[in-house]
């Protein structure tokens, strides 16, 4: 049986620098992310923000929508993170409380 996976995407504040993710565990990917032991691009700019996750039933379909997101302009990202978050609030808190 295929693992799921998540798509998802950080920020250091709303409309900043954004960073475009996979994993099979959302949680402990953003609290490695929270706590600089994710990605060398996220620890250099502190993108430490969740603000767009979406959940898949099979990892290589996350993998493929995080590719296709990455390759993106910056408008559709800002934009997809504006259709379910549009305040720009960290989504951490809402994942913690699962």
């Amino acid at each position: 049986m295929a693992k799921g996976g998540w798509v998802y995407i950080l920020t250091n504040k709303p409309r900043g620098v954004l960073y475009t993710g996979v994993t099979a565990n959302l949680p402990a990917r953003i609290w490695q992310h929270r706590n600089g032991d994710g990605s060398e691009f996220a620890r250099k700019y502190r993108l430490k923000m969740l603000v767009y996750a979406e959940q898949h039933e099979d990892i290589s379909a996350a993998i493929w929508r995080e590719k296709a997101i990455k390759a993106w302009q910056r408008a559709w990202k800002v934009r997809l993170i504006e259709e379910i978050n549009p305040e720009w609030r960290d989504l951490w808190g809402d994942l913690v409380s699962l």
